[in-house]
């Protein structure tokens, strides 16, 4: 996820005069691509429950017995109409609901933290010891009591993806006013922020500021690399003595270490109880005061496919830290791109960048469970033409010992996917065997040359995409979250959904294709329609979900259908098929939604979908109005709108108490489009234009607009959407 201060993967989404060829889905067989619902039987929720602090996997029972054609409570809200233009600046939610503010950019989470000003006046120091900013993917994990996760008290853990830099400093930031302590406070604003949440004796939900567990993980936070590619020399990048005055060099990095985490969108979380951060948009971190490694050598080519370049995003982190700079330290943004393990009930421990996962842009991890605790974990890469894909751990779950499962995403094999025009597909193995579109085994393909195959190996993780291109996975619309329906009703498949967001380089010319010998640039290539990804100039996007051969996660193919084709069911662009999209809602288009990003199941088997396009309701979002978030039924498709967000913003991250009883949405950069550091709340002033008083009944202070966390609730009590 990501608004306009971010990578552009996906903006802008000009309109294209190019023939639409929809129809082209309809090349695949349609009682092939056809799934079987599951039949409904007495509610039993199965592997995927929920977690405690113990780690073991609990089962969470529905509040009501009833098992309809896929939730166990239903979706029993009325639709709530769009958010048009003129947007508010709050966020909506569905009539018999209730938001509050839980938490927000700049809040003290832990012992020692100031109070939000308001002004931009904290230090870096400060801000690594508050909420961090534009929070993103997130996740519950009730405390253990009694044997049982608790739904009063629990730490939240949340994404923080970027920093807007206008209204992070008093003075914004430009080549000429950037400075180490202005980067430092970027820096302690991404990565991760733990949370101790809980209810007081009235009900209301509030943050515990001096909580031992409260912590942040930041861009500088020291962590260990693990998995097959630890230690290679790739990874072997300049170490750094990094401190509030400057990052000072003392030698050379060994490959097993790593300081921080940058970007972090999605998210995943582990059986055992560790939580799953996904490092996405960080080559814009870095950037070059000099010359960056030839074109023609390994780093260039690296470079050139992962999108790092001199300018780097508008950071500027690398005109004032040595450590980000490629011109000087070339092989640090390959300690980045990494899946990054936490434990977030031990506040000493060291996060893991599990490399056995792949390096590219991360969008999710979602794990599922084989019917003998066979593990997998689902991946996107978010950006335009990137692929979708799963890694199979060689051990299994092992539920009743957490120790055991410490190491289980370090060894195992990662796949990226192929779709057949058919309806079928294939996982295709990223091993140094496996045979390449030109006939040529991985092993033996410059790109991945070494001195035998357990450095092959690690060049295939360190260069996961050129693996991918050299295999001919097939180039998606941009893969963000991963989500799997829970085998509840008697459901028994495992079935997983993935958001396309959109691509406006899809059926555009001049054709091109990402090449096998991965020399093609990030997001460059502007590939033919085909029947996973029908449309050309795809402005709002598609879900896709598949089913695993033999109904477990170790099966090398699949069956796969699109679930849902976004769009405006109102639009005058032509050819309306283009455009119009398949939304199941009811009366016909007042559900329409399009850039489809965060996809999540709760435990009741109810699949909502948070959106992230333009937030002004304007141009092509004219009719489906301000981001969203909308809650479907995955066995009939049908959709209605619960939640819309304030001005400028994205809906992000999602999470639910155990009971059901409290929704945490997140709500990103609000007022994303004020650029002027003299007049921050321009355009947004969210949310304290909403809120006088949080959750806990504290006031809420303004003064620049702020991303944050809402916890919702249903008047009067009981399940949220039911």
């Amino acid at each position: 996820m990501k608004g306009i201060n971010h990578p552009t993967n996906d903006l802008t989404l000009n309109p294209s005069g190019n023939e639409s060829i929809l129809e082209v889905a309809q090349r695949a067989d349609v009682s092939r691509r056809r799934f079987i619902q599951g039949a409904a039987s007495a509610p039993m929720l199965a592997a995927a429950g929920g977690l405690t602090l113990s780690g073991l996997t609990g089962t969470v029972q529905a509040a009501t017995n009833t098992c309809g054609a896929s939730t166990t409570v239903g979706i029993g809200f009325a639709n709530l109409p769009a958010a048009l233009a003129p947007v508010p600046d709050a966020v909506r939610v569905a009539a018999g609901h209730k938001a509050e503010l839980l938490v927000a950019w700049g809040d003290p989470i832990m012992p020692g933290a100031p109070a939000f000003k308001g002004d931009a006046s904290e230090t870096a120091a400060d801000q690594a010891k508050q909420f961090g900013e534009h929070n993103d993917g997130m996740h519950y994990f009730g405390f253990n009591v009694r044997g049982a996760e608790s739904s009063d008290r629990g730490l939240l853990v949340v994404n923080n993806e970027y920093t807007q830099e206008s209204i992070l400093h008093a003075d914004g930031l430009n080549a000429g006013n950037q400075t180490l302590p202005k980067a430092r406070k970027s820096q302690a604003a991404h990565g991760v922020s733990i949370v101790e949440i809980r209810k007081d004796g009235a009900g209301r939900w509030g943050v515990a500021a001096t909580s031992a567990y409260g912590r942040r993980i930041t861009a500088n936070t020291p962590m260990r690399v693990s998995g097959p590619a630890a230690g290679h020399p790739l990874l072997q990048s300049r170490k750094y003595d990094i401190a509030p005055t400057g990052s000072i060099d003392i030698g050379q990095n060994n490959g097993f270490e790593a300081n921080g985490t940058i970007n972090n969108c999605a998210n995943g979380y582990t059986p055992w109880g560790t939580y799953l951060t996904c490092e996405e948009n960080w080559n814009g971190n870095f950037g070059a005061t000099g010359s960056l490694p030839a074109a023609s050598t390994e780093l260039g080519k690296m470079n050139n496919r992962y999108g790092v370049n001199a300018a780097g995003n508008g950071y500027l982190w690398h005109s004032v830290d040595p450590r980000f700079d490629v011109s000087t330290n070339p092989l640090e943004p390959n300690l980045f791109g990494w899946v990054v393990e936490i434990d977030p009930f031990d506040p000493y421990s060291l996060p893991v960048k599990r490399t056995a996962l792949g390096r590219f842009k991360h969008e999710s991890a979602q794990y599922v469970l084989g019917p003998n605790n066979e593990l997998a974990v689902y991946m996107g890469d978010d950006e335009r033409n990137e692929y979708i894909y799963k890694f199979v751990a060689a051990g299994r779950y092992n539920p009743t010992n957490r120790a055991a499962n410490r190491n289980l995403l370090d060894t195992g094999v990662l796949y990226a996917a192929r779709f057949l025009d058919n309806g079928q597909g294939v996982w295709l193995p990223l091993l140094p065997g496996s045979v390449g579109l030109n006939g040529v085994a991985l092993r033996d393909n410059p790109n991945f040359a070494g001195a035998d195959d357990t450095e092959v190996l690690a060049k295939i993780l360190v260069k996961t995409r050129m693996a991918a291109d050299a295999l001919g996975a097939t180039m998606m619309d941009r893969p963000e979250w991963t989500g799997a329906r829970p085998r509840i009703c008697g459901f028994d498949e495992i079935e997983v959904y993935c958001t396309l967001t959109n691509n406006n380089r899809r059926g555009t010319t001049p054709p091109s294709s990402n090449q096998a010998d991965g020399s093609t640039g990030a997001a460059t290539a502007r590939p033919p329609v085909d029947a996973v990804n029908p449309r050309a100039d795809n402005v709002y996007g598609h879900i896709v979900r598949w089913r695993e051969a033999g109904k477990n996660v170790t099966a090398t193919g699949f069956a796969w259908d699109l679930f849902v084709q976004c769009g405006d069911t109102a639009t005058t662009k032509t050819p309306a098929s283009r455009y119009v999209g398949n939304v199941n809602d009811t009366p016909n288009g007042s559900a329409d939604f399009g850039a489809p990003d965060g996809l999540w199941f709760d435990q009741f088997g109810r699949l909502w979908v948070q959106t992230d396009q333009a937030g002004t309701a304007s141009g092509d979002w004219v009719n489906i109005g301000a981001n969203s978030m909308v809650c479907a039924d995955p066995a009939t498709g049908a959709i209605k709108r619960f939640l819309t967000s304030p001005v400028q913003s994205e809906v992000t991250g999602i999470a639910m108490t155990p009971d059901g009883k409290s929704l945490f949405v997140g709500l990103q950069h609000p007022g994303e489009e004020a650029a002027n550091p003299a007049n921050p709340t321009q355009f947004s002033n969210w949310p304290a234009s909403q809120f006088s008083t949080n959750s806990a009944g504290q006031p809420v202070v303004g003064g620049r607009p702020r991303s944050g966390v809402v916890v919702i609730t249903k008047t009067g009590g009981g399940i949220v959407g039911s």
